[in-house]
C-alpha cells in the first residue's frame, strides 16, 4: 500500500499560492507569485526527491495539472520528462475534464474516497504537489498520510493558504532540516490512533 504524501512550499503564514512564478496563480488579485524562487536550493530539490522516491504517482487537482505541465513542457529539461512519463491521476469535478498531458487518468465524484481506493491497491505513493481544494477535501477524509512543507522565512500576510476551511489534523513531526537560504523542510506524519 502507497502513502498520499503532500509536498509544498509555504511561506511561514501558510501561503502556498504561487510559489514559482509571478504569474502562476493571480487569483482573488494576489500579486505576490513567485515568492519561493529565491528560497530554493540544492537541499530542498534533494529533499523533495527522497521523500517522492522511485516509486510514485502524481495526484493533482485539475488546476494544478493544467498549469504545472504547461509551464514544465514549455520550459524543458529533467522536470519536463519526470512530469510526462510519471503516472498522473487528476481530480476534477468534471467527469469530462480532458487531461492533455500523457499517463493520465481522470478522479472524479466521490474523490477521497477514489484516492482511499488508489491508495489502498497501489504499492505507489501518490504524490500531490500544489492542488489546495484537493488537499482540503483529503485532509477532511483523513487520506492523507505524510506532508513535506518547505517552509520559507516569509510573511506574506495575504493568499490561499494550506491549511485553510477548518479542517483540523494532528499531525507528528517525523524530520525536520534547515537549509543555508533559511527554509525549515519539516516531514509530518499524520497522527491517527
Amino acid at each position: 500500500m502507497g502513502k498520499v504524501i503532500v509536498m509544498n512550499g509555504v511561506t511561514l503564514d501558510g501561503v502556498m499560492q504561487s510559489p514559482g512564478r509571478p504569474d502562476e496563480d493571480t487569483r482573488d488579485a494576489f500579486e505576490h507569485g513567485g515568492w519561493a524562487v529565491p528560497y530554493g536550493d540544492e537541499a530542498t530539490v534533494a529533499k523533495m526527491g527522497e521523500r517522492m522516491g522511485e516509486d510514485r504517482a502524481w495526484l493533482f487537482g485539475r488546476r494544478t495539472y493544467e498549469q504545472l505541465l504547461a509551464s514544465w513542457n514549455e520550459r524543458g529539461g529533467p522536470f519536463k520528462d519526470a512530469l510526462n512519463d510519471t503516472r498522473k491521476f487528476v481530480a476534477s469535478s468534471n467527469p469530462a475534464a480532458p487531461l492533455d498531458w500523457p499517463n493520465s487518468t481522470l478522479v472524479y465524484g466521490d474523490v477521497p474516497a477514489a484516492v482511499a481506493e488508489l491508495k489502498e491497491s497501489s504499492p505507489a505513493n501518490l504524490v500531490i504537489m500544489g492542488s489546495g481544494i484537493l488537499i482540503g477535501s483529503l485532509m477532511a477524509a483523513d487520506v492523507i498520510d505524510e506532508y513535506l512543507l518547505i517552509i520559507a522565512p516569509l510573511v506574506l500576510g495575504t493568499g490561499r493558504r494550506l491549511f485553510a476551511g477548518g479542517v483540523q489534523a494532528s499531525l507528528r513531526l517525523v524530520e525536520s532540516v534547515a537549509t543555508g537560504t533559511g527554509v525549515l523542510m519539516a516531514t509530518y506524519e499524520r497522527a491517527r490512533d
